[in-house]
């Protein structure tokens, strides 16, 4: 635990499951006040705002299209009007859907696009609008993968978009430094999330995730969160425009472990 982190507000998008849940739950144990979005389905929220409270946190959960302005706006005021301040934004709402290239129509191109690099930008431009306004030298976290850096054929818009993230956070880093706010990614790799565990539980497509991951083993939600707890954190204080991958080595083209090639 962190506990600089305590009393201090975040937002998590994207809070209702997988990632983004476990992400506000690791910031509720840290006796954080979290601002949680979900799309559609307000039930799983009630159920974490209590688990949130019992770990000393304080939490308020907002519906949410993240490529929306003005949803975004509601989300920055609600922190405000609730808790007095926005310290850390997490912008972890996130979508894919497989298609080949060439059968990818502009209507879903446009909706992973809108959603994880839009949503992502907006949710980045508004809480560092407001950290300005404040003087409060707060901590920026975007969801990219480590598919910014690794293709992925039959996901090129889910690609694009990440590569985005990743060069979106660079600049946005090196033009807020000066104003002490910290703009870093987190470049998850194989993670066991509802969007995925039909394939993972699987075993022969779990067998061929686990052969690209040196470590060997697919990870857990709450890995990831205990990277944006540090990214959030100021142990990590001299820390800002970087993808931290959290990815047991995919990145690290597993294909040569064993001094193959």
């Amino acid at each position: 635990m962190y506990g600089d982190l305590q009393g201090k507000t975040v937002i998590v998008t994207g809070a209702s499951s997988g990632i983004g849940k476990a992400i506000a739950l690791r910031f509720g144990k840290e006796k954080a006040n979290v601002v949680m979005t979900y799309n559609s389905n307000p039930d799983p929220m009630e159920e974490m705002i209590a688990e949130i409270k019992e770990t000393g946190g304080q939490a308020v959960a907002v519906q949410a299209n993240v490529s929306q302005e003005e949803d975004i706006r509601k989300l920055i005021s609600t922190a405000h009007e609730h808790f007095g301040a926005l310290h850390v934004m997490v912008n972890n709402a996130g979508i894919e859907n497989e298609v080949p290239s060439e059968k990818l129509s502009l209507d879903d191109w446009k909706k992973v696009i809108d959603v994880n690099l839009t949503g992502a930008f907006l949710g980045s431009r508004e809480a560092i609008s407001y950290m300005l306004e404040h003087g409060i030298e707060g901590s920026v976290i975007n969801m990219s993968s480590v598919h910014e850096v690794i293709p992925w054929p039959h996901f090129v818009h889910y690609a694009a978009s990440k590569g985005g993230v990743k060069l979106m956070t660079e600049t946005l880093a090196l033009e807020f430094a000066p104003k002490g706010i910290r703009v870093n990614n987190i470049g998850p790799g194989a993670i066991y999330t509802p969007i995925n565990q039909e394939k993972f539980d699987d075993p022969e497509s779990r067998k061929s995730v686990e052969a690209m991951i040196p470590m060997g083993y697919i990870g857990k939600p709450e890995q990831i969160a205990s990277v944006a707890a540090w990214l959030a954190s100021s142990e990590s204080s001299y820390v800002t425009g970087i993808t931290l991958f959290a990815d047991g080595g995919m990145t690290k083209y597993p294909s040569f472990q064993g001094g193959n090639g």
